[in-house]
């Protein structure tokens, strides 16, 4: 999968788990700050990421991304 398609399935899913509209969000949104949110949606994205990308990221990795952009590259690491 092309890096461009799989930060474009993320951004859905963040999207999704978040309750925010996909079109505000890009690579370089920030957790914490662009995108404000309770740990147990954290926990629904990395659900949903497992579900639909069939990728295992560990909670506390994507956790500690600071951007959408760093949770990509966790998630490419694990494909």
């Amino acid at each position: 999968m092309e890096r461009k398609e799989l930060e474009q399935q993320i951004i859905a899913l963040v999207a999704t788990s978040y309750g925010v509209e996909e079109a505000a969000l890009t690579a370089d949104s920030k957790f914490g700050e662009d995108i404000n949110g309770t740990s147990v949606q954290m926990v629904g994205l990395v659900s949903e990421i497992e579900n639909e990308l069939d990728v295992m990221v560990q909670l506390q990795d994507a956790a500690g991304c600071a951007t959408i952009a760093d949770l990509v590259d966790k998630v490419e690491e694990e494909m």
